[in-house]
């Protein structure tokens, strides 16, 4: 059973958590169950009254069963509950109090290595451009803390001049660290930056692209917004009629060369002949099927990344209308890797650039064509 993702949401009362989660909802698909374990003191009912207004009606059978508690004692009794009774795809931990993240991310961390169940995929703290004053303590400890803090999400900017927002940016330079940030369009963020690939999500082909493709938006939204990042769609094919692997060393040298204040995101579903270590040198040892290829879920996130053997049927379909077409005798064409990557603005020319020129995503041996396109 592969391990539950866990994003984790903090920042200030008020600071539009709830709002942020509540508009990621409608980007899921309607099985796609979520957990959300919050610590937050308080009005207990806002929460309510947010679940049940006429704007968000569907908000339960989108969930189909999310559970919402109160964390209190041990985290991993918490987790363990909502593991066991709700089996969600998904946990979201909304927290609130310090921006600082570090112990609630480390612990997550250490749960997920004793017991195999957990695996952390993001920390988002959410700023309320419009009230913050900025960090208190900008201390080297403090710098320590803040380096598990993976996105920072404006919010409320369309309260406030741009003048503002700079001063909010002017402040989170102050800890002078490289830190990912991205405005909220009125309180919602494409799911493409927010959460990972999960088996899952997998299962939805438009999942794997966070719903974006060449003609087609996942929402209609601000000028200002669609250009906060760029998203390229990477496909390997291979041809003949053995199955083929992606090179997994020239993959992970693509993977440590991201720089994560250019690249927020990458996502892919990868045919690979053995698992490639995680960031952290952890290797999932389950083998495919077969003995040969397996298929494995590739996350990279602002600079981590972990690699997942998967025994679900995922899609790897791709149109190869620019390459050759399949006709009597010629090469079978098959989809090795499909990639996901989202970047900040201003960067995808470049980095289309870099993947096309070869040797950072090709299929073991020779042979294999890339289809690299942008599509935000």
């Amino acid at each position: 059973m592969a391990p539950i993702p866990i994003t984790i949401v903090t920042g200030f009362l008020g600071s539009g958590k709830t709002t942020l989660i509540l508009n990621l909802i409608p980007q899921l698909p309607h099985t796609y169950k979520i957990a959300l374990l919050k610590n937050e003191f308080g009005d207990v009912a806002i929460d309510s009254q947010l679940a049940s207004s006429a704007a968000i009606s569907g908000v339960q059978e989108l969930l189909n069963g999310c559970i919402c508690c109160t964390l209190v004692g041990q985290l991993g009794d918490a987790l363990e509950t909502l593991r066991k009774d709700v089996a969600p795809d998904r946990i979201i931990i909304e927290t609130s109090g310090s921006a600082f993240p570090a112990t609630l991310a480390m612990e997550v961390n250490r749960l997920g290595r004793e017991t195999g169940n957990y695996v952390l995929d993001g920390v988002v703290v959410v700023i309320d451009v419009e009230n913050w004053k900025g960090y208190e303590d900008t201390s080297y400890t403090a710098k320590m803390q803040q380096k598990y803090t993976d996105l920072i999400v404006f919010n409320k900017c369309e309260l406030v001049d741009e003048r503002r927002y700079e001063d909010c940016l002017d402040r989170v330079g102050d800890l002078e660290l490289q830190i990912a940030n991205v405005k909220s369009d009125k309180g919602r963020v494409d799911q493409s930056l927010l959460l990972g690939l999960d088996s899952a999500l997998a299962k939805d082909g438009d999942s794997i692209h966070g719903g974006y493709s060449k003609d087609k938006q996942p929402h209609e939204h601000s000028a200002d917004h669609q250009s906060e990042v760029e998203v390229l769609s990477v496909n390997l094919v291979s041809e003949g009629d053995i199955p083929k692997s992606v090179n997994l060393d020239s993959l992970e040298t693509f993977l440590l060369s991201a720089p994560k204040d250019e690249v927020y995101r990458i996502k892919a579903i990868v045919s690979a002949s053995h698992p490639l270590a995680s960031s952290n040198g952890d290797i999932d040892e389950a083998a495919s099927p077969t003995g040969g290829i397996g298929k494995y879920i590739l996350n990279w996130a602002f600079g981590r990344w972990t690699f997942t053997y998967s025994n679900t049927s995922l899609p790897a379909s791709v149109n190869v209308a620019s390459s050759p077409t399949d006709t009597a005798g010629s090469p079978k064409h098959e989809t090795i890797l499909r990639m996901t990557i989202v970047l900040t603005r201003g960067e995808a020319a470049k980095w289309k650039s870099r993947i096309e020129k070869g040797g950072m995503i090709e299929q073991e041996g020779e042979g294999g064509f890339l289809l690299v396109d942008r599509i935000v």
